[in-house]
């Protein structure tokens, strides 16, 4: 099967060790359009203009999500594509179940997409953030926080979540993963869309991100 992916190499890379070695991978270049043909998946990580996918009523379409939603990329575009939205923030894609929101009467072909890809897959809510990556980022925020009131190192805190939860890095090593400008930029877009105070970004994570 044909995967196309719109990023970078660092993208391209987490496709590769999501998916396996049995697909054929591109990294597009400029002309997205090129590389559309019927039967192929693409996974836009920067989602720089969607109107490139009008009339691809044969291609499967992966849309990053991260900051906004499905629904805010696709809106008045007359995709005709297979589209879904999935978190293309680092570490996010190589999961064992994909995170996907589907638009209304698309689940069947977003079943028989994951089927060729080979994973398993969990549909979310069309929201900014998905769900997996708004945890994350809100635990790293809260560490953030613990910093700035002086209660524990941020190695503490790392070893302190790898052993008491079971997860495979603390918060500093997973903002480090996920890069501190994505965390944050995550974190800004949701606040501003919920005006939720658990995503209120704490004043050292907003200094270290736009430093």
């Amino acid at each position: 099967m044909e995967i196309v992916v719109i990023g970078s190499d660092l993208n391209l890379n987490e496709c590769r060790e999501k998916f396996g070695t049995a697909h054929h991978y591109q990294l597009a270049g400029d002309d997205i359009k090129s590389y559309l043909a019927p039967g192929v998946f693409v996974f836009d990580f920067t989602v720089s203009d969607v109107s490139v996918y009008q009339n691809q009523n044969d291609v499967v379409v992966f849309l990053n999500t991260a900051f906004k939603t499905l629904t805010q990329l696709t809106t008045g575009q007359g995709l005709k594509a297979n589209v879904f939205g999935f978190c293309g923030l680092p570490t996010f894609l190589n999961r064992e179940i994909l995170e996907v929101c589907v638009p209304e009467g698309q689940l069947i072909s977003l079943e028989k997409a994951c089927l060729l890809l080979e994973t398993k897959f969990r549909t979310v809510e069309d929201r900014m953030g998905m769900i997996t990556p708004r945890i994350i980022c809100m635990i790293i925020n809260e560490a953030y926080f613990t910093i700035e009131e002086g209660v524990a190192s941020r190695d503490d805190i790392d070893q302190a979540m790898r052993l008491g939860t079971n997860y495979p890095f603390g918060p500093f090593e997973w903002c480090d993963k996920i890069g501190i400008r994505n965390v944050y930029e995550l974190l800004k877009a949701v606040f501003e869309g919920t005006g939720d105070e658990r995503y209120r970004i704490s004043k050292l994570l907003e200094k270290e991100a736009n430093a």
